[in-house]
């Protein structure tokens, strides 16, 4: 009988297993039955910890921004510009980090806290820019739900950067699109680049808070 001892079973633990293995199945490969297995425990061990798969999918997106945010400090010099652009940066590249990262983290609610101290300091520095709090929250909340639909489209595409899936071929679309030429022609700007039609996207709703808002 192996008398080594396994580490706790524990939400983060399990979050942790559920991270590893979805950048090996994809959201829709991931049940409570693969972690469990994963874990090396039973099934019905999990459901102590998680009610449902939902409830995972909120530890797993929790579990993600703490790793994204441990050890990361906010620039105090930052103007609510950069702030903006720098914190969607960070955001896509850890949704990138994960197959499915996008899903996993849309329409979840995070189990803690972690995420208010980033949050309270954004919006103090957006208010103390002339914003009002309504403003500064749909700023906030404009740019984040922008990365989160685009990365979402983006692993559409590219499941895990660099590899495309079947049928985004952008000269194959070109050529059956041969009777819509702006729109076959679009297909590159749609379709390839992603790093600068992100930074485009971003600049230009930041561009339009500033005018909206009358603030720089």
């Amino acid at each position: 009988m192996s008398t080594e001892r396994r580490a706790p079973l524990d939400r983060r633990r399990v979050a942790g297993t559920a991270l590893k293995l979805l950048n090996e199945v994809g959201l829709d490969g991931l049940t409570l039955r693969a972690i469990a297995k994963e874990l090396d425990v039973k099934a019905p061990a999990l459901y102590w910890h998680f009610k449902d798969k939902q409830a995972l999918l909120d530890e797993m997106a929790t579990e993600m921004f703490r790793r994204m945010t441990d050890g990361v400090e906010l620039a105090a010099d930052d103007t609510w510009q950069e702030r903006l652009l720098r914190s969607n940066r960070v955001l896509r590249r850890t949704l990138l980090a994960y197959r499915d990262g996008a899903k996993v983290f849309s329409g979840t609610r995070f189990t803690g806290l972690e995420h208010a101290e980033q949050q309270e300091a954004n919006l103090r520095l957006l208010t103390s820019a002339g914003l009002t709090l309504a403003q500064a929250a749909r700023a906030l909340q404009t740019t984040f739900l922008y990365t989160l639909g685009f990365v979402a489209e983006e692993q559409g595409v590219e499941p895990v950067p660099g590899e495309r899936r079947e049928g985004f071929d952008v000269e194959a679309r070109a050529r059956l699109m041969a009777g819509h030429p702006l729109a076959a022609e679009a297909g590159a700007a749609l379709f390839g680049d992603y790093d600068e039609q992100f930074e485009e996207g971003l600049a230009l709703i930041v561009t339009g808070i500033e005018s909206r808002y009358g603030t720089n």
